[in-house]
This record gives C-alpha cells, sequence and structure tokens, in this order.
C-alpha cells in the first residue's frame, strides 16, 4: 500500500505579535523546563500506539500499514521504527497495551476476599464488562491467534500480565475454601480460563451466533442475562457439595 501524504510543516509564529519564533524581541526568551523534550516523545511514542491499536483493530496486522498508523497518528513512518523498530515491533506492543490496560482497570476493582461469593462476583462482571466495553481488545486477540500467536511469542511481558488475574482469584478461592463454601480441589488458572472463556466467545462470535440463534446478543436483555447465566454456572462449578 502507498504511504499517505505527511502534512506540511508550518513556521512557529509568536501568538501575539505575529513575530517568527527566534526574532529578537525585548525579552529574553525563557530556557526550556526540564523533562518538556522526554514528555514530547512520550507523546509522540502513546500517539503512535494509540492509532496502531485502531488500526491493527480495523484491519488486522496484514492489512494495517506503516504508512496507515503514522498517519492516524499525525507522525510519520520514521518515527514508528524510531520508537519500536519495526512493524512487528510495534504490533507487540499492542498486544502488550491491551493486556496491560487490563490489568490496570482490574486493580481498581475493590474486592473483599472475606466475601468470596461476592468478590467472585465482581471479577466476573467486571471481565465481561470489560470485554463489552472494549471490543478492540477482542479483535486483536482474534487477529494474533489467527497467526497462532506467533507475535505475542515474541514478548518478554506476555506471561506476566495473567498472572494478576489468576493471583486474585486464587486468593479469592483460599477464601472461599477456608470458609468451606468453595471446593478444595480448584485451580485458579482453571476457574479464571472458564471465566474469560465464557465472556470471550460469547462477544467474539456474536455476530454469526446471533444470525444463527436468530437473535441480537447484543441487546441489554441479552447481555443481562447472559452475565447472570456465566456467573450461575461460574458458581456452581466452584461450590462445595
Amino acid at each position: 500500500m502507498s504511504t499517505a501524504a505527511k502534512p506540511k510543516r508550518h513556521p512557529v509564529v509568536a501568538a501575539s505579535s505575529g513575530v517568527k519564533a527566534g526574532a529578537k524581541s525585548g525579552k529574553a526568551a525563557k530556557p526550556a523546563k526540564p523533562g518538556i523534550r522526554e514528555q514530547g516523545a512520550q507523546a509522540t511514542r502513546d500517539g503512535i500506539l494509540r492509532a496502531a491499536t485502531k488500526i491493527f483493530a480495523k484491519h488486522g496486522y496484514d492489512g494495517g500499514s506503516v504508512g496507515q498508523i503514522s498517519t492516524a497518528a499525525q507522525s510519520y513512518d520514521r518515527m514508528i521504527y524510531y520508537y519500536f523498530g519495526s512493524k512487528e515491533g510495534l504490533y507487540i506492543e499492542v498486544l502488550e497495551d491491551i493486556y496491560r490496560r487490563m490489568n490496570e482497570a482490574e486493580s481498581k476493582l475493590t474486592l473483599d476476599v472475606a466475601e468470596p461469593v461476592e468478590a467472585l462476583k465482581a471479577v466476573i462482571r467486571f471481565v465481561l464488562n470489560y470485554y463489552r466495553k472494549h471490543p478492540e481488545f477482542i479483535t486483536l486477540l482474534n487477529t494474533e491467534n489467527l497467526h497462532k500467536g506467533r507475535h505475542i511469542a515474541k514478548s518478554l511481558r506476555a506471561k506476566d500480565y495473567s498472572s494478576p488475574a489468576i493471583a486474585v482469584i486464587g486468593q479469592i478461592l483460599i477464601s472461599g475454601t477456608t470458609q468451606k463454601l468453595f471446593r478444595a480441589d480448584l485451580q485458579a488458572r482453571d476457574v479464571y480460563l472458564l471465566i474469560a472463556s465464557m465472556g470471550y466467545f460469547y462477544l467474539s462470535n456474536r455476530y454469526t451466533l446471533s444470525a444463527f440463534l436468530g437473535e441480537n446478543l447484543e441487546t441489554p436483555d441479552a447481555l443481562a442475562h447472559w452475565e447472570a447465566f456465566v456467573m450461575d454456572a461460574v458458581l456452581r462449578t466452584v461450590t462445595a457439595q
């Protein structure tokens, strides 16, 4: 694909006088504040990452080009190579970033593990709602699974992003087991996969399932029904007999 034309740079002009920057004036120019350059670099990098997330979510890894991303970020192709090394390097950071953002959102949950049933419900509600509110998360993971995970496998941080979620569920299960509410033979990993798969499958396949079942799975009532069903299924699975 051809690269879209980049916006032309314009000379910086003083706000009130119309004098070009660098011209002499009665007052000495103030020195730049420390860290301004670093802040600008980080803003550029963050802008590219946001643009890449949208482009890769819309067009996939193969369909999303460096030119499309730099244009969407109002930047330049060379900046992508400067900050990320390559298109693949950028894509890997996009995948890492979507996991990181989900972890950050989950860390803000207020959970009382002393009430394990309610805590587990809160985790389920969070996961389902997060998938629903961040469709790019599902789309990007679908794309990476089509590539058999070959890009995320090169990430040095991928495993770090599943650990906090599993650790939280582990604490909830320990509390529930101690109170003789939950089974003692459960693994946090399995409960995590149960919750994630039930939420992920429903939303990643919502269009084909809606056509197949003859009903819109995205209506508020349908989503509320599925959330209640998932909670019931998970609690039935973990509850001590």
